[in-house]
């Protein structure tokens, strides 16, 4: 069911949905590449995860659980996944991306490719089945590595602390750092008949199609004094900002359009995606309108929140705003 608002002199429409329908729910389970983060107002980090609702009409709900520092080991024992699958509906998907904390020598998060990592992807996905949910691999995305000896040592998480210094880099060319962990999904999925996404592949095209210094623009990669509370900045080669994690999303989105064909009509790209959760490029709506060029026509997918605009807040701009189910948005 649409509302629909149409102010001809502000030259914008509006169209807001209802949640009548039924929806289909897509379950993400990772690490902190995918993970939802802690105070978006404040925190510049996202996870690829956290924007992709941005990327999906109406008829979908994504409803993320990676977590920040978790293996495919971790995850299960920690009780997260059986919270999830308990959950699970008949036609519901569940994204499944391990590898990254899998790969640490710590006894409660290590796995080896080929046996454990190996067989816990085979339970996500078996009980995943027996819920009448449908099971999507995807392997680890890339680390921003252009250095050609591989520090194995440091640990993901860690790199929330290391503060900004300039880098010495030896390669041109991105370094893979997950070595078999990339490849494990993708047996399981080719034994299993699951849909592989090879997000390894997808991130190392974007990453070193930006090369060396243009990918930095996708991480957390601040100088001193760059942004508010960080005053040594940060260099993360890991985690995604703002920006890196929605070209990561709308990649995601279009390989799963790409392979899975019930899902591909409800993909959706907008110019701006606005969440007060921090699900896209704006936090807030009134700040996303005063970015718009006045030519041009620009589409805003209001992902949620209860918003308040003044009617002159549109005015001599070419608009249309799509609101998803847990937004709304009334003028004065």
């Amino acid at each position: 069911m649409k509302r629909f608002y149409s102010f001809c002199l502000m030259l914008t429409t509006v169209l807001c949905f209802t949640s009548s329908k039924k929806q289909i729910t897509i379950f993400i389970i990772g690490d902190s590449t995918a993970a939802e983060k802690l105070h978006p107002e404040t925190n510049m980090e996202r996870g690829w995860g956290m924007m992709l609702q941005g990327f999906f009409d109406d008829a979908v709900r994504v409803d993320n659980h990676a977590v920040n520092g978790r293996s495919s080991k971790s995850f299960l024992d920690e009780g997260r996944w059986q919270k999830l699958v308990d959950r699970i509906k008949p036609g519901d998907y569940v994204f499944i991306q391990f590898g990254h904390n899998d790969e640490k020598p710590a006894a409660n998060r290590h796995t080896d490719p080929g046996t454990t990592f190996d067989a816990n992807l085979v339970r996500y996905v078996e009980e995943t089945r027996a819920k009448g949910g449908i099971p999507v691999l995807f392997n680890s995305v890339v680390r921003r590595n252009f250095y050609n000896k591989v520090d194995t040592s440091v640990d993901d998480e860690s790199l929330r602390s290391v503060s900004y210094s300039d880098e010495v880099v030896n390669s041109d060319t991105l370094v893979d750092t997950h070595g078999a962990y990339k490849d494990a999904p993708r047996h399981v999925a080719e034994r299993m008949g699951v849909v592989f996404i090879d997000a390894n592949q997808i991130t190392h095209d974007m990453e070193q199609g930006l090369g060396v210094v243009g990918s930095r623009k996708l991480h957390m990669w601040y100088k001193p004094g760059e942004i508010a509370g960080m005053p040594e900045g940060r260099k993360d080669n890991t985690h995604y900002n703002i920006y890196g994690a929605r070209v990561v999303a709308g990649l995601m989105a279009d390989a799963v359009a790409k392979q899975i064909k019930p899902l591909r009509k409800y993909v959706v790209h907008y110019d701006y995606v606005v969440s007060k959760q921090g699900r896209g490029n704006y936090m807030d709506l009134q700040a996303a309108i005063n970015a718009v060029p006045e030519k041009g026509k620009t589409r805003i997918y209001v992902v949620d929140g209860d918003w308040v605009l003044s009617k002159c807040d549109l005015q001599k701009k070419r608009i249309k705003l799509i609101c998803y189910p847990d937004a709304t948005v009334d003028f004065r």
